[in-house]
């Protein structure tokens, strides 16, 4: 019986760590350019990401990532520091892509593949708004763009439980 529960449980991480890179992804870290600030209008991001869950057990992810196109359509890469890839998902109108090594994972939307993969919905149209620098208001969640001048984005979801905290750190050109 331990031996399933581990096996689970090491799957549901697995899993976590290649949907979470997704999220964060999708929040990720994203890469400046030319300045010390957020990339204004820009389709791609990459930097170092981490998501924390206050689920029991916690739950955290980290990774560096690379984010390209909107919240509409995209993709986003997941790495090690050492170059191995995580995750890649791919995501377009009406379907969400994991791809995980061999395996691959099909979901309606990239807001339904994050949170099967996290446990979290995170609210990937406003990541991308905050991305930006705008300041978009969703219920729950409380996004800090104070320190998007020097590269480091923090999102906090409040409520639902359990809450989560999102952290990018962009990566400088």
């Amino acid at each position: 019986m331990t031996v399933l529960a581990s096996g689970l449980q090491a799957s549901r991480r697995g899993f976590l760590a290649a949907g979470g890179a997704s999220l964060l992804l999708i929040a990720g870290c994203a890469q400046l350019t030319g300045g010390s600030s957020a990339p204004r209008g820009s389709d791609s991001w990459s930097g170092r990401m981490s998501l924390r869950i206050d689920s029991e057990p916690v739950q955290t992810f980290s990774a560096l990532f690379e984010l390209r196109g909107s919240a509409d359509t995209g993709e986003l890469t997941l790495t090690t520091p050492i170059g191995n890839t995580l995750a890649q998902l791919h995501w377009s109108p009406g379907e969400a892509l994991l791809k995980n090594g061999s395996d691959t994972r099909r979901y309606e939307s990239v807001d339904a593949l994050i949170e099967a993969a996290t446990g979290a919905a995170i609210p990937v149209g406003a990541l991308f708004g905050w991305l930006a620098g705008r300041n978009e208001s969703v219920p729950g969640w409380r996004p800090d763009l104070g320190q998007l001048a020097n590269g480091r984005l923090q999102a906090t979801r409040e409520s639902p439980s359990p809450r989560a905290d999102l952290r990018i750190v962009f990566e400088r050109s």
